[in-house]
């Protein structure tokens, strides 16, 4: 099975040893238990659990259970339930690089409603109106809400014959006001105001039939988010809007609003100031960490690793891509053209992140050159020593750095399109220390 198929299996087992065992350790064992031993995920992470002597704790053990949406509290591994669609929307999305398609909206039953998914929904016809059995689903929470996902050992069935009732009162896409750089992947459906500053039509081909989609970039003073559509709200550059009962779907960990059939659109005054497309969101590490990726970050953080594929590099003269071991992974044995580049890890104490950054800026920032560095490797024999020379003049020190981030199970990555060092007031430092240190005296 590969990464994608594992997905659902590790996101069980990481909700159930939490701090106990680090993320990419849970992949790891994941893949050795399913690819290399050959047994079942069930058998799997029953055997992950053991290792790490935390299965009888789990829900593992048992079977699925039985659940009102009222009577859930998020942590659920395994749950059937008998619900009600409300409203389903079929999508086909992107994860990791490769198509996939899915179900996604809103049901219910007599003790409340919640958002659902259905991740593996290309066999999966679901209508509203029409009752179901859930099997084998998981519950998360986000921002207080209940979640549903049925994932690749979970199924849908139609429930002929079965009703359920679903008070009226219930029944709410709960769209909620939010600025755009507070939006975070999994919010479900917002309301947001802002200036379209860029707007496109783009004819493509879906299921075989030719259809347009709408897109471009809507921004506020606190941030800035793509958008697209399928239907054509007329949305121009420079007007703007109040958007209603978008939903937010991540690509590469970056939020984009989605705009559906049950999205509206008014014009509204503009109160946003002349420089609005430059703004540029400022974070601490630990919020990207907990809500994902975004466009036009700021962070600043101490440089505290540098990792291996800095320094000198050769990329294709083709498609850019760095050459391993002499050849291109798309266009073979090519005739190399040397760059510059780091590989930075920065920690502002609230967590981690990396951070790509492209040779102008290394240049600027260390002052070795791309003619420098290439005179070093060829007077040492080979490249190392440009990265060893790099990290003497970039660890520790505090930098701020702009640009847009992907997310994904391995945490956060930047790349990078400006940057430069933070210049500390040591006194001013000191003292903040020495005030903090007899404060806790």
């Amino acid at each position: 099975m590969n990464e994608q198929e594992l997905t659902p299996h590790y996101e069980e087992l990481k909700r159930v040893l939490k701090d106990k065992v680090d993320d990419e350790q849970i992949m790891n064992e994941l893949k050795k238990y399913v690819n290399e031993f050959h047994i079942s995920p069930e058998a799997a992470k029953r055997g992950i659990l053991r290792k790490f002597g935390v299965l009888e704790q789990t829900p593992f053990q048992s079977s699925s259970l039985v659940k009102k949406i009222g009577d859930l509290n998020g942590t659920e591994a395994s749950v059937d339930m008998l619900v009600k669609a409300i409203y389903v929307e079929k999508k086909d999305i992107t994860v990791k690089g490769s198509p996939k398609t899915i179900i996604s909206g809103l049901i219910g039953d007599e003790t409340g409603t919640a958002s659902f998914t259905v991740w593996e929904g290309k066999q999966v016809e679901m209508e509203k109106g029409a009752v179901y059995w859930l099997k084998s689903a998981y519950a998360k929470t986000w921002n207080e809400k209940i979640q549903i996902n049925i994932g690749a050992r979970g199924s849908v069935e139609k429930a002929d014959g079965m009703r359920v009732d679903v008070p009226d009162r219930s029944i709410s896409m709960e769209s909620s006001d939010v600025k755009i750089g507070r939006i975070a992947g999994g919010m479900g459906n917002v309301t947001v105001t802002g200036r379209i500053i860029s707007a496109e039509e783009r004819n493509v081909t879906v299921k075989g039939e030719p259809k347009t989609v709408y897109s471009g970039m809507i921004a506020d003073d606190t941030g800035k988010i793509q958008y697209s559509a399928w239907n054509d709200f007329g949305l121009k550059e420079g007007e703007t809007v109040c958007i209603k009962n978008a939903y937010i779907r991540s690509w590469k960990g970056i939020p984009q609003l989605n705009m559906g059939e049950r999205c509206e659109v008014s014009r509204v005054d503009d109160t946003f100031g002349n420089d609005i497309a430059d703004v540029v969101t400022t974070k601490k590490i630990g919020d990207i960490v907990r809500t994902g990726g975004g466009l036009d970050i700021n962070v600043a953080g101490t440089v505290v690793d540098m990792r291996r594929g800095s320094g000198l590099i050769e990329r294709c003269p083709e498609c850019n891509r760095s050459i391993i071991n002499g050849e291109c992974q798309a266009h073979g044995r090519v005739e190399p053209v040397m760059d510059l580049r780091m590989k930075l890890t920065l920690d502002d104490g609230t967590g981690a992140i990396s951070a790509i950054v492209n040779r102008e800026l290394t240049e600027r920032l260390t002052g070795v050159t791309l003619g420098m560095a290439q005179g070093l490797a060829k007077a040492r024999g080979n490249m190392e020593p440009v990265e060893r020379e790099l990290a003497k003049s970039m660890l520790i020190r505090r930098l701020s750095v702009t640009g847009n981030v992907m997310s994904d199970d391995y945490g956060p990555m930047m790349i990078v399109r400006a940057a430069e060092v933070v210049k500390e007031d040591l006194t001013a430092e000191a003292k903040k220390l020495l005030d903090e240190v007899e404060a806790s005296l």
